[in-house]
């Protein structure tokens, strides 16, 4: 369930917990694109330098280059955004991070097809349908947030909270549904943005599944998550 309120994006999760999410206008994106593009053509042109001197032949030279720069360029965005936190270069200057809709990390999937249809968003020139996209939208989306299911963000700095080390992966007492499971993994895929209190309450709602209470109850959550998710 979502909605918006005072520009925010109020997202509820299915543990029952509102996200406050605040979207990212054009300007600020227009000013994490341009970062990028410049780190993209600093590190293209230092490339073409080395292969130039590595490479004899002109032509193998040149397929090699255009290879391996439009690799890059469709590669760069794709890699940031699932590895390190839905956060390019740019993006993590501006504070900026790129969410599924659910307020979840982006995966291949979502990452891959929003960046694809950055072709889209350039039509017919300089961005032009993105840009419009986003004024016309109240979340401030472009074509491929749409159709991929995204939200760039405003990266909201984590509470200060002790390192949890991982947890030996634990396996469930009795079968849950594809929607339970689910949402007990989901709960620690949105642990950094929850508040520690919130989830120790949660822990106790789920004494029935782990036959524990307060922290005793969280450590064997996560047990349970990390047999699911591994």
């Amino acid at each position: 369930m979502k909605s918006l309120l005072d520009g925010r994006l109020a997202l509820t999760t299915p543990e029952g917990v509102r996200l406050q999410l605040t979207p990212a206008g054009p300007a600020a994106r227009a000013m994490a694109w341009a970062i990028d593009f410049c780190a993209w053509t600093f590190g293209g042109f230092t490339l073409v330098a080395l292969l130039g001197a590595i490479i004899p032949s002109p032509k193998l030279y040149t397929g090699v280059t255009l290879l391996i720069l439009f690799l890059a360029y469709w590669a760069y965005p794709v890699l940031c955004e699932v590895y390190a936190g839905g956060r390019t270069l740019g993006k993590y200057v501006l504070g900026l991070q790129v969410l599924r809709a659910d307020g979840l990390p982006v995966r291949w999937r979502e990452s891959v097809l929003r960046n694809l249809l950055l072709v889209a968003d350039f039509l017919p020139m300089f961005y032009a349908s993105g840009l419009l996209s986003m004024l016309c939208d109240r979340h401030f989306r472009r074509l491929g947030d749409i159709v991929a299911g995204t939200q760039v963000v405003y990266r909201d700095k984590p509470p200060a909270r002790g390192q949890v080390p991982d947890a030996a992966p634990l396996p469930l007492p009795f079968p849950l549904t594809p929607e339970q499971q689910r949402a007990l993994a989901d709960l620690f895929a949105r642990e950094s943005r929850l508040p520690y209190g919130r989830m120790l309450e949660l822990a106790d709602i789920a004494e029935p599944l782990t036959g524990r209470v307060g922290e005793a109850s969280l450590e064997r959550l996560r047990g349970m998550a990390a047999g699911l998710v591994r």
